[in-house]
């Protein structure tokens, strides 16, 4: 199979797009689909810092790639959450990121790097969090809400002007398909490549791999020489998330370009009025011991985790 552009040995073949390309033009899409996405939606204004919240994973790492290559401000913060499982995953996730860091320095001195370990501020790791919190049946959801926290806090507390993760179609594609399956229209109205800060203590935060597939951000990291950690978190198994990208997948399969579309129509339907803009969005307040903004009266869920 050959490079549409130059008629090389392509690398990678994207059916969904009916497009071959070989390594140096695929990087390049990579790069342009990525710019394209940060003008589209608005993401990114010039002179703006980015703070990359990056896990040790490919989409994360490349993203910070990405970001670094078309010349962005962008910083990486790694937030070890103490996950073990038998394998110290969030030890090897740390270290993978930490020596992505080392490179993004090298070749772009005044990137920073930063850490924050649970454990060490907070005095509990997840696992151990889950465990006093015996109502809990699995740590997922408090290691949403601690990362969601920190990321925040982090961003703000160093001046950051936006937030990135890196979310990939696949990730967008399996939060609509299970918001949708539910129908949860808070979810859904919330669910942006870009969701605004507030001027209450949340920071603006962007997803720029929104559009692009799970496979060609592992395939950008494997071009570029992206050394991360291919194992999933051990809590990871069984969960639904992964069961709605089994599913997704299958159809793509069948159908190439069914992510994609599925994604693509429903931020236009919402572009065109089909959730009222208020529809399920609870009213937030500040929390009294952090400060950040939060749906419960008093103190927010973060801060209530450390009570014992």
């Amino acid at each position: 199979m050959r490079c549409r552009t130059c008629g090389a040995t392509a690398v990678i073949n994207m059916r969904q797009h009916k497009l071959a390309l070989c390594a140096e033009h695929f990087v390049a899409w990579i790069l342009h689909n990525t710019t394209r996405a940060i003008h589209n939606y608005r993401m990114i204004a010039p002179g703006e810092r980015v703070l990359v919240a990056v896990s040790g994973g490919k989409d994360s790492l490349a993203l910070w790639d990405v970001l670094l290559r078309l010349g962005y401000h962008a910083d990486g913060l790694y937030i070890n959450l103490g996950i073990d499982g038998g394998r110290a995953y969030s030890a090897q996730s740390q270290a993978k990121a930490e020596a992505f860091a080392a490179r993004c320095t090298a070749q772009f001195p005044k990137t920073r790097f930063f850490v924050v370990d649970l454990l060490k501020q907070y005095g509990e790791s997840i696992p151990q969090l889950a465990a006093r919190k015996r109502r809990e049946t699995r740590p997922c959801s408090l290691c949403g809400l601690v990362k969601r926290h920190e990321m925040n806090r982090m961003a703000l507390e160093l001046g950051y002007d936006v937030l990135a993760t890196g979310h990939n179609l696949d990730d967008e594609v399996a939060t609509l398909f299970g918001n949708v399956m539910r129908w949860q229209t808070g979810y859904l109205v919330r669910q942006d490549p870009v969701l605004p800060a507030d001027g209450e203590g949340l920071a603006r935060k962007i997803k720029p791999f929104c559009r692009i597939y799970e496979r060609e951000t592992a395939a950008y990291a494997l071009l570029q020489g992206i050394d991360y950690i291919e194992e999933e978190c051990p809590y990871a198994k069984g969960a639904t998330s992964l069961q709605y990208k089994e599913t997704l997948t299958q159809m793509e399969h069948d159908v190439p370009g069914t992510k994609l579309q599925f994604y693509v129509k429903f931020l236009q339907a919402k572009a065109e009025g089909l959730f009222a803009a208020t529809a399920g969005l609870p009213e937030l307040q500040l929390c009294t011991t952090c400060g950040q903004p939060t749906t419960a009266e008093g103190q927010c869920s973060f801060c209530r985790l450390w009570e014992r």
